[in-house]
């Protein structure tokens, strides 16, 4: 259907028979290939008339459709309408009386596609994230300009109705405020936001930075607008203010990794939804609840949404932010812990010293985890340890009290400011126990991936030889190759993600106007296959080669076979991707020459090795909130654990104070390392069981195989809880 309900109502060539290849090669491609339009005819009974009549003469009942609110509540109006409109077209004359019986029922599934992220039901609607990408790069490269001027920068970001890009993005770049439309500031802001950013001047920090939602208003429902905030700093402070209005940058751009799976899974839960619907099913949305596809009622995600506009009109803005969400109501209290300190005398010391530590190789993420560990212990009255080098360092004592100021601006850097080794505490624990002793840590958090955990279960079977070991200890999931048990995610993933798929943009883009070409691309991971299987997804790959799912020569033959068919067509493109430790025979170089071999006459072969680029580069938007909130919550856990004990003098002996900190299905969650060991395959560093494995048979759909994808997990229709988003 081209050019949204504009084609559906003028019909003709806008509504034509899509196939395999007229959507080959847009995976990459930002905005609509379909095109969009706002259409005044579809408001009008008379314009949907039109629009059934056209699809009647197509046979078609089942509509997709991909927009906002507007465009979903057009389409639930529609649904309602249809047996009215067949009879009121049957009357007419234009349909006869079998049509009618044979078309009785339209079906219709939504998609929520938009960049504010303004719709309640799902964690993230369709662009949210590639929107906060264009944000994010815009606010790092207006940081490094700070290094040379002393100025106060002004944002603008999209968000009318809705603060989420705003809020998200303060959180990411740890701004000195936000505004947003669910949380006016308090009355006085003015006087409250000069002294917040003279304080942090005298704090040596050079840039400050404030972002702006577009529908920004005070407590009496007034707009706040980029240009009366600059005005403000300007005359109250005397600051060089700059404000810069984002605009449409933020709809553009390629879409990223994120994105590109999500939008893929959603298309095929809303096929599957369409081919389960009877005639009594309500129209749905397709939603995103932690890493789980969820069917929704349409119109009580509209209401919801409608509801938190209705709330912000009669001021009730605290309603607002609840209705929002459990994920938005989360940030906004972690972004206000981590950007307000309080006076010292203020906070109530706990006298409890809580170290910090990096282990194993880096990851895009982990300095914004310990930026926000750091924060909100300090908050909490505990004296931060920063642990530099690892548990080598640990030995050797390589430990400094981090105070608030120290991890200004470290949210936006790559890699681990602290420095990570991968050396297990095993060899150490008599000197790791000294410095423990000697620095009186009570509790201790660990930011890594696999060797953070092995470090983990080595501590914690230490306990009964070093009573110095027996403190709260949790460790926060960080690594690229996310094979960490007891977590679905990993910061510093979806940073590798986002490397891997820009690159096979670009690799691919770098044969466009020569002939048909197959790229090999090996990925990192260890025997993980996580970033292979993801990175084959978001980038349209033809195969993906994983350890967990073995193969043969008759696959990789059978593989090629398919491949060389379907460069017979007009697509001139194939991606494969192997992952680094799949197979010890099948090697990158094995199979790049398979295929050059046997595609000789239709297609040639390139291959390249990505390397360790994919553990650098700063970190995306998810891997920084991603890490800024699950080490918050860590430290949560922590400062309960501490109290819990206060005055008792208690030693941790038991499983439960050893967790490692992750997010499972829909739920954040803390587990025992003790009983993750059940979990865990040791020999290949990976979980027993894997939830994206699941996503596997999708991938194999997408590039034309015929497989069978499971939908065990879908087909019931859920109801919308406002806490449960």
């Amino acid at each position: 259907m081209l050019k949204g309900y504009q084609g559906m109502v003028d019909g003709g060539a806008n509504i034509a028979e899509a196939d395999w290849e007229s959507v080959s090669s847009i995976l990459q491609v930002g905005g609509t290939i379909i095109g969009s339009a706002r259409c005044q005819a579809f408001r009008t009974r008379e314009g949907r008339l039109k629009a059934a009549c056209n699809l009647l003469q197509r046979g078609i009942t089942n509509l997709c459709v991909i927009g906002g609110d507007g465009s979903l509540t057009g389409a639930n109006l529609f649904r309602k309408e249809w047996s009215g409109l067949l009879e009121e077209l049957a009357k007419n004359g234009q349909i006869d009386k079998e049509a009618v019986q044979k078309y009785a029922y339209l079906n219709v599934v939504g998609m929520v596609g938009s960049i504010d992220n303004d719709f309640c039901g799902t964690d993230m609607t369709i662009g949210t994230d590639s929107a906060l990408h264009r944000i994010i790069e815009v606010i790092d490269a207006i940081m490094t300009t700070a290094q040379s001027h002393q100025r106060t920068f002004v944002l603008e970001v999209m968000g009318r109705h809705c603060g989420y890009l705003a809020l998200v993005s303060a959180l990411a770049c740890g701004a000195d405020w936000v505004f947003l439309p669910e949380s006016p500031p308090e009355e006085g802001w003015e006087e409250q936001m000069c002294v917040k950013l003279s304080e942090n001047r005298a704090r040596k920090k050079r840039l400050n930075i404030i972002i702006v939602a577009e529908g920004a208003i005070d407590t009496q429902n007034k707009p706040i607008t980029s240009e009366k905030i600059k005005e403000l700093v300007v005359t109250q402070l005397g600051y060089d203010t700059r404000v810069t209005i984002l605009g449409h940058v933020q709809r553009g751009g390629t879409p990223s990794a994120f994105d590109r799976i999500l939008a893929s899974r959603m298309g095929v839960e809303a096929v599957i939804a369409l081919l389960e619907a009877t005639p009594d099913t309500p129209a749905c949305v397709v939603s995103l609840n932690g890493n789980h596809a969820v069917r929704l009622p349409l119109m009580e995600c509209v209401q919801m949404t409608q509801d938190v506009q209705k709330a912000m009109d009669e001021r009730r803005f605290q309603d607002a932010v609840r209705l929002r969400g459990r994920s938005f109501a989360g940030n906004l209290n972690t972004y206000k812990r981590l950007a307000i300190k309080l006076p010292d005398d203020q906070i109530p010391k706990t006298n409890c010293n809580v170290a910090v530590i990096n282990v194993g190789a880096p990851a895009a993420g982990m300095n914004a985890a310990v930026r926000s560990a750091v924060r909100v212990g300090i908050a909490d009255g505990h004296r931060m340890l920063a642990i530099y080098d690892g548990f080598d360092g640990f030995a050797k004592g390589q430990i400094k009290e981090i105070g608030w100021t120290d991890v200004g601006g470290w949210t936006g850097q790559g890699g681990s400011i602290l420095g990570t080794k991968r050396v297990l505490p095993g060899k150490y624990l008599e000197e790791i126990a000294t410095q423990m002793r000697a620095h009186s840590i009570n509790a201790l958090l660990i930011i890594g991936g696999f060797e953070a955990y092995l470090g983990l279960l080595e501590l914690s079977a230490a306990r009964e030889k070093h009573e110095e070991f027996c403190v709260p200890m949790i460790m926060v999931p960080a690594t690229v190759s996310n094979n960490v048990p007891g977590s679905d995610f990993s910061i510093g993933a979806d940073t590798a993600l986002n490397t891997i798929t820009d690159t096979c943009d670009r690799i691919k883009q770098s044969a466009s106007g020569t002939k048909r070409r197959v790229f090999i691309i090996e990925t990192m991971g260890g025997y993980c296959g996580y970033l292979a299987n993801m990175g084959g997804l978001a980038a349209g790959a033809d195969a993906a080669y994983i350890f967990e799912e073995p193969f043969d020569i008759r696959d990789l033959q059978s593989n090629v076979e398919h491949l060389t068919e379907k460069m017979k067509t007009t697509i001139q493109r194939g991606l494969v991707l192997r992952n680094e430790s799949c197979s010890e025979n099948y090697t990158t170089d094995f199979i790049y020459q398979l295929y050059s071999e046997e595609g000789k006459g239709v297609f040639d072969c390139r291959k390249n090795v990505l390397g360790h680029m994919q553990q650098g580069g700063a970190p995306s938007p998810f891997d920084r909130n991603f890490g800024t909130k699950i080490s918050a919550r860590a430290m949560e856990w922590i400062t309960a654990k501490l109290k819990e004990a206060r005055g008792r003098g208690k030693k941790f002996t038991t499983d439960d104070s050893v967790c490692v900190l992750g997010i499972s299905k829909r739920n954040v969650i803390f587990q025992p390392v003790a009983e993750l060991k059940q979990q865990t395959d040791f020999e290949h560093r990976i979980p027993k069981e894997q939830w994206w494995l699941k996503l596997r048979p999708l991938m194999k759909i997408l590039a034309k195989y015929k497989a069978s994808y499971d939908v065990s997990d879908s087909g019931q229709l859920e109801h919308v809880q406002p806490w449960s988003i």
